[in-house]
């Protein structure tokens, strides 16, 4: 399911004037290949390299970024801060994460929801199957080329990148939903200097829960035939390390929006034909499993007396819109963490 993304107040500005397109110009294609400009007016000047990035997009402009990293170049959507603020959110996608587009940025209204606020949105492309973590090996049972790293990515290559455009690598707040809701939490958990707030809507957040990890297996290998111990082995410290249960401790004042549904559909769900029906008892049956991990967490929580914001609606499935209404019930906690 893909819809085109709203183009209302979203759009690439490069700045009003000529001469801060070139000096864009320059700094951009400083990104793609060692460039140097000299002046002289009667005699050859030795040329003076160009560090790149140095500027940052006009404040409020939408562009797509091509980040370096160990997996090769990431494409990462932005929608800068609407007054050139510092603050940003990271908004992860969900299992089945596309190569060309971030969901949230078609699939929600995610953009004018921050459209006048000023925190950056950015948007990593990829990653499907992937928990945003970095992996021991690639995949064996898909043939994939390059191992994943993505928790190297965004704790590292893409926050140092990210800083040279103006975006602050300590005042950040970061959002997952389904697969990415436990990663958002262990970005965060383990990362504290990076993030100062974390969402997750209708993860699954009990890895110890029986059937659990096999249920993950299914699930990789139906989104993109991802092999869960390449990811990381049975039960490892690896595999350890991303259980929600397991780091809890790690969260400790740290200010939390999470939320699950109960599966029951809603206002967002009309079904059509066959087809519809199927999807929308997959999401239902999803979404209970995801409220009943996320209700077993909330325990977790509060028996080592860490606080969170919790929503649980009576009504929702594992789909988008959902979590486009979660996105905005998220919004004010993130802001105010984040003093955007």
């Amino acid at each position: 399911m893909q819809q085109q993304q709203k183009e209302s107040g979203i759009h690439m500005r490069f700045g009003k004037a000529g001469w801060r397109n070139r000096i864009l110009t320059l700094g951009t294609a400083a990104l793609v290949a060692p460039i140097a400009v000299g002046v002289a007016p009667t005699a050859l000047a030795a040329p003076a390299p160009i560090a790149a990035p140095v500027l940052r997009a006009p404040a409020g402009g939408y562009e797509e970024l091509m980040v370096p990293s160990k997996m090769g170049p990431i494409k990462v959507q932005v929608q800068w801060a609407k007054n050139g603020g510092n603050a940003a959110l990271y908004l992860l996608d969900g299992l089945r994460a596309r190569d060309d587009k971030n969901a949230w940025s078609f699939e929600t209204n995610a953009q004018q929801q921050f459209g006048n606020d000023n925190v950056t949105l950015v948007m990593p492309v990829g990653g499907q199957s992937s928990w945003y973590t970095d992996w021991a090996q690639a995949s064996n049972t898909n043939g994939q080329k390059t191992t994943y790293k993505w928790e190297t990515f965004l704790t590292e290559e893409l926050p140092n990148f990210l800083a040279g455009y103006g975006v602050s690598k300590t005042n950040n707040a970061v959002l997952g939903l389904s697969m990415s809701g436990p990663a958002a939490l262990r970005l965060a958990a383990l990362h504290r200097n990076q993030f100062k707030h974390a969402s997750s809507l209708s993860g699954p957040l009990n890895w110890g829960a029986p059937g659990m990890r096999e249920a993950i297996r299914v699930m990789m290998l139906d989104a993109g035939r991802f092999n869960v111990d390449s990811m990381a082995a049975p039960w490892s410290p690896a595999w350890l390390r991303m259980d929600p249960m397991v780091f809890a401790p790690e969260l400790r004042g740290l200010p939390m929006f999470i939320s699950s549904a109960s599966g029951l559909p809603g206002g967002h769900d009309k079904p059509a034909g066959l087809g519809g029906a199927y999807n929308t008892a997959n999401a239902m049956g999803i979404e209970v499993i995801s409220m009943v991990s996320t209700r077993a967490f909330q325990g977790r929580l509060n028996s080592l007396g860490i606080q969170a914001v919790y929503d649980f609606p009576a009504t929702g499935t594992h789909s988008w819109k959902y979590w486009e209404d979660e996105l905005w019930k998220a919004r004010p906690h993130i802001l105010k963490a984040l003093n955007a």
